[in-house]
């Protein structure tokens, strides 16, 4: 199997650490790996929050710093319950195809859905050009890939994005539900993906920049998790458990 060479900047290991080898495949993350995407579920979820803490006049109001730390990651309902519980705030959770406009768990979710689904559509979605370039290069290397993504709207974001021809195997937040897999932070979704690949976790990188997706990779058996730092932080995916840490994944051709 050939390798692909990487920088060591920002890396928790040393020069001679090849991060590839043995590789066989890549385990992509969406939003905020591949496509800019994150930055618009950070917008949503604030509009969300923004407007419903308006009726909530004793809990602290939303800050930037909530998405990486209670959000960031998770799948949409766990980020709505983890959010709720920082300001102390219990909903009723609501059908799962709860209208947006009440205030339960779900229709939380689906309202910050409904509002990232418009942005996505008005804008259009751009992809990492160094992401691209180095999805191309694995894969001209023979090496297989998947995204693993807690989103409901990773396919759509991937044909949004011109990127949905690269990948036969998608684990999204449908498919994870219809199996019964916990979300990140769990490793399930990414071990799933493996099985898809047909291929042992530890032959897997993992690829992330949220905490809880790098946890998620150091929580399995897999080959090694490269952590994207797209706002997280370096320290905090090294310290989550990130084999090495890049800003960007043109740094690993």
């Amino acid at each position: 199997m050939p390798e692909l060479s990487h920088s060591t900047t920002g890396s928790s290991t040393t020069g001679s650490t090849r991060g590839w080898t043995g590789a066989s495949a890549i385990l992509f993350d969406l939003d905020g790996v591949l496509t800019p995407t994150a930055i618009v579920h950070e917008r949503a979820w604030q509009e969300l929050f923004d407007g419903y803490l308006q009726d909530v006049p004793e809990a602290d109001g939303y800050r930037e710093s909530d998405y990486f730390d209670h959000i960031d990651g998770k799948p949409r309902f766990d980020g709505v319950r983890d959010f709720l519980a920082s300001r102390s705030i219990v909903l009723p959770e609501g059908p799962a195809d709860d209208d947006p406009a009440n205030n339960t768990v779900h229709g939380l979710g689906n309202r910050k859905n409904k509002v990232f689904n418009d942005i996505v559509e008005a804008g259009g979605v751009a992809p990492y050009e160094g992401s691209v370039r180095f999805l191309e290069a694995a894969q001209a290397l023979g090496l297989k890939v998947a995204v693993v993504s807690s989103s409901r709207n990773a396919p759509a974001v991937l044909q949004a994005a011109g990127l949905a021809h690269h990948f036969p195997v998608v684990v999204d937040g449908v498919v994870a539900a219809a199996a019964g897999l916990p979300g990140k932070p769990s490793p399930a979704t990414y071990d799933y993906a493996a099985q898809l690949l047909d291929l042992p976790s530890e032959e897997c990188v993992v690829v992330e920049d949220a905490v809880s997706g790098v946890q998620a990779g150091n929580a399995g058996t897999f080959h090694s998790v490269i952590g994207v730092d797209r706002g997280a932080g370096r320290q905090t995916l090294l310290d989550a458990g990130a084999t090495l840490v890049v800003e960007d994944l043109n740094e690993l051709l």
